[in-house]
């Protein structure tokens, strides 16, 4: 079961991976909703409060700039469990196939 995201949410993530990648650093709330055209720093912190209870985001609470994108379908992180799902027992692809459920995989084995 992939985990499912809005197109604000979408949004939000592109923003932040191309702010981070250019400036070394994480957006305010402000430059997210300056560079989003959001209407206001609230509906920039419902969005993060969203994407943060879906574990694809991460804060540190009281410090500034400390959003980080937590990326669980790296394709590097599906080939390993691919790989280790052809060559396992079947208890034990059962295990896997939950492991990858809970982190949101889009497993093909």
């Amino acid at each position: 079961m992939a985990i499912k995201l809005t197109k604000k949410q979408l949004a939000v993530l592109d923003f932040l991976r191309d702010f981070t990648e250019e400036n070394g650093y994480s957006p305010s709330y402000r430059e997210i909703m300056t560079g989003l055209g959001l209407s206001s720093v609230s509906a920039v912190a419902e969005h993060i409060e969203n994407l943060v209870s879906k574990g694809v985001l991460k804060k540190v609470p009281g410090a500034a700039r400390s959003l980080e994108i937590l990326d669980y379908k790296h394709e590097d992180t599906v080939e390993l469990f691919e790989i280790k799902m052809l060559e396992c027992t079947e208890e034990e692809k059962k295990i896997l196939e939950k492991a990858g459920e809970i982190l949101g995989l889009d497993l093909e084995a």
